[in-house]
């Protein structure tokens, strides 16, 4: 964007939030305090009454909870629109994201303005990551799979170790429970988007089951238009499965086991003509023991496995990551006191086969953690400590600490505080790839943030500070002691992401009514610059009702501007996009679905030179028999 359009950009952006601001400040003007979210959808009692494990590792009822979670359940993620996982989490409270073009192209997450690298994602409690670009391969994980979304924000490396510097996301499958449900779901779309999806799953005492298959695809649009980009529609498509299937051996003992696995073939532009394809495999297996051995002690063992596989084509280049984790978890329940303890073993592996321009590399390397944790609620307060050693194989070893404490004032008032301590090993492609430095050292992260809450019923108002300081940051830098004249890794960087976040759910009538609001400024402490496609406010809105058996929903996102690189040169512009959605139930077993994405066609970017979709819309139906 030239620098002519600047003042427009700048107009647009402080004109669409003058706008939004209005409903969330009012909403938190009508009430007498405000406090911690814990949820981005409508704090309802039921809602409240939730189990959460991604905060401890263990399940906990939510209103327990001092972390920072929201949770996103299947009827929340088919009413959204979305194409792709990133999609969705951008809806929640302190998540931004930039795309590379459409879906099934390269995209990032930013969980309170952190770097995509410094979240911890799990499918079913597996691992997911890259020992290549660092951080999970967004593209790669199936919406269509996923039942049930959980996001701690903040720091959790004393639970988790290495990359939870930012948050920790947890993905899962659908559990089968009570008799045989089986369903089949087809969809179309415009630019030649079409879905099919079937599954079954059930259980009984003793077994329950879930099995999906899915296909979906589209022709796509021109993600690069400018010139000398091929100008070729980039679509996608994708063949997933999935199966899980647990076995209650007795009332205390029980055996699960996942599997999924995923192929995605996109198309990119790299050059005017030729047809630039990636392609992605994700293959994702656990299988876990669970035993209760008293009233009081459980166990967890598990032993996991992913792997994520990138090629491209013509321009031949591939990258292959394996994790395994070995898990042994301890939980002692004493009244009101949790203890934890577990045992853990992650070892990683990265293969990229030479190519013309760089030498064959696989290497491996392996880290042993030991983490301790302490819960106490009792009368208003809630405390949670947490310590975790890991020695690594190439660093030796690390600590971390975590402490968080919560008191309810009142039945409806709730103040909380919290600070850890975090770390992310680099990739073992930033260490011995041509531009890697052996001699890099872990990226090291400290965390203070205060929360408030107030919660009534259905209506919720919270308020939650934050500021991470991150140091040793690795940038790529000029060139230097790596192989490569072009540039080389090197831990040169210190980054603050600090802010505040503002968010309100309320029930008006027969309107649920949510929202969400972000002040943060994550910026380099050297240059006091902004950190790249991170913007300082953004915002989200959402109402829905039910009329004459449909289900009608409306939703608004707004960013301000962002910068495309680190000089803050090259601005990306503020927006604004609504998205409607609808459903009725045709018949008992027939449910119909129908969404509008970016109703008023607005052209933005989310990274500089890469278009996005505009308008889509979306119809499918499902028949699940009751």
């Amino acid at each position: 964007m030239t620098s002519i359009l600047e003042p427009q950009v700048r107009t647009r952006a402080r004109s669409s939030f003058a706008r939004l601001a209005v409903f969330p400040l009012a909403i938190a003007a009508a009430f007498p305090a405000v406090a911690q979210t814990q949820l981005a959808q409508a704090a309802t009692e039921p809602q409240l009454r939730a189990t959460v494990v991604t905060a401890t590792r263990v399940a906990q009822p939510l209103a327990d909870l001092v972390a920072d979670v929201s949770i996103v359940d299947r009827e929340t993620i088919e009413n959204s629109g979305a194409t792709g996982v990133i999609d969705v989490l951008a809806r929640l409270p302190g998540v931004q994201i930039a795309r590379n073009g459409g879906p099934g192209n390269s995209g990032n997450l930013y969980l309170r303005g952190a770097e995509g690298r410094f979240t911890a994602v799990y499918l079913d409690g597996v691992r997911l990551d890259s020992q290549s670009v660092g951080g999970v391969v967004w593209e790669q994980i199936p919406l269509s799979m996923i039942d049930r979304i959980e996001v701690v924000r903040g720091p959790a490396a004393a639970v988790y170790g290495s990359d939870a510097i930012g948050g920790v996301i947890q993905l899962f499958t659908k559990r089968g429970e009570g008799k045989p449900a089986p369903y089949v779901g087809v969809g179309l779309g415009n630019q030649g988007t079409r879905t099919v999806q079937a599954g079954v799953s059930g259980g009984t005492e003793m077994v329950d089951y879930s099995i999906g298959l899915s296909r979906e695809g589209s022709d796509g649009f021109n993600s690069r238009p400018g010139p000398g980009n091929n100008p070729d529609k980039d679509g996608y498509h994708r063949k997933s499965a999935n199966a899980r299937l647990g076995l209650q051996i007795n009332k205390s003992q029980r055996i699960e086991g996942s599997l999924l696995a995923s192929n995605l073939n996109s198309q990119f532009d790299s050059s005017p003509t030729a047809d630039d394809r990636n392609h992605h495999q994700l293959r994702v297996g656990s299988l876990a023991w669970l035993a209760q051995w008293s009233d009081v002690y459980s166990t967890r063992v598990q032993v996991s496995q992913s792997d994520s596989k990138y090629s491209r084509t013509p321009n031949f280049y591939m990258t292959e990551t394996t994790l395994r984790n070995y898990l042994f978890q301890n939980e002692w329940r004493l009244g009101v006191h949790l203890f934890t303890a577990a045992l853990e073993r992650r070892e990683d592996e990265l293969h990229n086969p030479a190519t013309l321009f760089a030498p064959d590399l696989k290497r491996d390397r392996a880290q042993n953690g030991l983490a301790l944790g302490y819960g106490f609620n009792q009368g208003g307060h809630s405390l949670q400590a947490n310590v975790r050693h890991d020695e690594d194989s190439e660093f030796g070893g690390k600590n971390t600490g975590s402490l968080s404490y919560g008191y309810a004032i009142t039945p409806q008032w709730r103040v909380t505080a919290a600070g850890g301590t975090s770390f992310r090993a680099p990739t073992l492609y930033q260490r011995f790839s041509e531009y890697g430095a052996p001699s890099l050292r872990p990226e090291n992260g400290r965390n203070v943030e205060l929360g408030t809450r107030w919660t009534q019923g259905s209506t919720s108002v919270g308020l939650v500070a934050y500021r991470n300081r991150v140091s040793n940051l690795i940038n790529f830098g000029a060139a230097g002691p790596c192989a490569s004249a072009f540039g080389c890794y090197e831990n040169v960087g210190r980054a603050e992401y600090k802010g505040v976040t503002l968010s309100a759910a309320h029930r008006l009538g027969g309107v649920s009514l949510r929202g969400s609001m972000d002040w943060q400024n994550p910026h380099d402490l050297a240059t006091g610059k902004l950190l790249a496609r991170r913007a300082k406010r953004f915002a989200s809105l959402g109402a829905d009702t039910t009329l004459a058996g449909w289900t009608l929903g409306a939703e608004l996102y707004a960013s301000a501007k962002r910068y495309d690189n680190a000089a803050n040169t090259n601005v990306l512009g503020g927006y604004t996009t609504f998205n409607l959605y609808t459903s009725k139930r045709l018949a008992r077993d027939v449910t119909l679905v129908a969404r509008v994405d970016n109703l008023a066609d607005k052209d933005y970017q989310t990274a500089r030179s890469y278009a996005t979709g505009g308008r889509m819309f979306y119809v499918g139906m499902k028949w699940a028999p009751q």
